[in-house]
């Protein structure tokens, strides 16, 4: 297939879904600049993609169909970066040590994190279907917190979560988000994570972030916590200096996972 502006036509669109998901609408003029591709082959994009029922088109650009949006959350998170989350899902495991209680969200850099827990001691806290299915195949001891279930994410949030992890005080939580600016802090799409993921933060004692390269510079409609809310932000590539700065600036111990999942240390 041939090659647009550096990426395939599939790997674009996959892309410009990903985009339509977290923005809700995307723009033909945003983003054929963006792609290093003419206007004309964004429109034939988003063509094929309303084609297919995944999208709808609007004036000027199209927004996730409605009938996809969950299937597509859960979809589309899963197949993001798969290495890039594995590497730092193993960089995070060696900042646990046997005896830890751990929580975890109910994101996929976290899901990925899960099916490494059985290498240590732990109790652990999970939000999500996917990693107490993990954990309960794998043997390591868990407490599913429940309340109201969300499908894009597949957690559970609402005021009985919220009732139940006040009353858990996890050694270390592990949080996921859409995005990172350091003037907007981490950042979510959706209210009701946003608020469970808030509700972890401030249960633990030490908040390690797990975000991959792809985040860095972007926002979501809501903040989760602000960089000095956060422990260690663990990720698979070195972040701009700008945001190593925030870091900085913010006593944030940042860890990036090389090729192996090694941990690298940038500054403590």
């Amino acid at each position: 297939m041939a090659s647009d502006g550096g990426l395939v036509a599939l790997e674009r669109q996959q892309e410009i879904l990903r985009r339509a998901f977290v923005e809700k609408v995307v723009r033909i003029k945003d983003l054929a600049p963006e792609y290093g591709v003419h206007e004309m082959t964004i429109r034939r994009d988003l063509d094929q993609l309303a084609d297919q029922g995944q999208l709808e088109r609007i004036h000027g650009g199209a927004r996730i169909a409605d009938k996809m949006s969950e299937e597509l959350s859960h979809h589309l998170r899963a197949t993001h970066n798969p290495e890039g989350k594995e590497r730092i899902a193993r960089a995070a495991l060696s900042l646990i040590t046997d005896g830890d209680a751990v929580a975890l969200d109910a994101s996929t850099t976290s899901l990925a994190l899960a099916h490494l827990l059985r290498a240590r001691n732990v109790q652990a806290f999970v939000t999500g279907l996917d990693a107490a299915e993990v954990l309960a195949n794998s043997g390591v001891p868990f407490i599913l917190i429940g309340g109201l279930f969300h499908p894009p994410a597949r957690s559970f949030v609402g005021s009985f979560f919220h009732e139940t992890i006040a009353r858990l005080h996890p050694d270390k939580v592990f949080l996921s988000a859409k995005g990172y600016t350091p003037e907007t802090g981490f950042t979510d799409p959706h209210l009701p994570e946003v608020e469970a993921k808030m509700r972890l933060d401030r249960s633990g004692g030490t908040t390690i972030m797990l975000l991959d390269h792809t985040k860095f510079g972007r926002r979501a409609f809501a903040t989760i916590c602000t960089t000095n809310e956060v422990d260690i932000v663990v990720t698979d590539e070195e972040p701009s200096a700008i945001h190593r700065q925030a870091f900085e600036d913010a006593d944030v111990r940042l860890i990036v996972a090389d090729s192996a999942g090694h941990p690298r240390e940038q500054f403590t």
